[in-house]
């Protein structure tokens, strides 16, 4: 929107100038004839410019279903490798976590951390064959432990793949994570090299 103002005199201008707020402001002088004396009168010209028709910013809207397409487009790197990954149909996560309070056995804390997330579940699907075409045999399992770093190397495997009843293990994974702390007493009869209790987390993943 724009407006114009015509003010004949010095003093309504210097007025309208302390009294206005106005976004853009142009002072253009034009001359005129009054009984033959060529003299300048100020013209005012004001264009406010509304920042909500034209803003300065613009931020794109972006719907559910573009952040859907895109996410499908782009894969996470944790689908494309380590556990979960895209070599299997996913179908349920389980989690869990284990303690190992006396003894210093990171090995039983990872599977107690695997006996909770499996432990209060009950998949009847693949033997009912609720799933077409998939039978019990077709049950696949990715585990993903996270254990404190200084302790990975004293993890046994094997003895925590024990833990699944069924279902083929096709990948296990084992990253920095879970936690030492101090139990709060070291119990000499219990095993324990020292107060140390070591806690591990567990994700269980459930497909075909």
């Amino acid at each position: 929107m724009s407006s114009c103002l015509v003010l004949n005199s010095p003093f309504l201008l210097s007025s309208f100038l302390s009294s206005t707020d106005f976004s853009c402001c142009t002072l253009c002088r034009f001359r005129s004839v009054t009984d033959g004396v060529s003299f300048s009168n100020p013209f005012l010209r004001l264009t406010n410019r509304s920042p909500l028709r034209h803003p300065r910013f613009f931020r794109p809207i972006i719907t559910a279903s573009q952040t859907a397409r895109s996410m499908a487009a782009e894969p996470s790197q944790s689908t494309l490798g380590g556990v979960p990954n895209a070599s299997m149909v996913l179908l349920f996560v389980e989690m869990g976590v284990g303690y190992d309070q006396h003894g210093q056995d990171v090995t039983a804390a990872a599977m107690r951390a695997c006996r909770d997330a499996i432990s209060s579940n009950s998949i009847p699907a693949f033997r009912r064959g609720s799933i077409p075409g998939v039978t019990f045999d077709q049950m696949k399992l990715q585990i993903k432990l996270g254990v404190p770093r200084p302790l990975q190397q004293s993890l046994d495997i094997d003895k925590v793949k024990s833990v699944f009843p069924y279902g083929k293990i096709q990948n296990f994974e084992v990253v920095d994570g879970g936690l030492i702390c101090s139990s709060g007493v070291h119990v000499e009869e219990m095993g324990d090299k020292n107060d140390d209790c070591y806690i591990v987390n567990a994700a269980v993943y459930v497909g075909y």
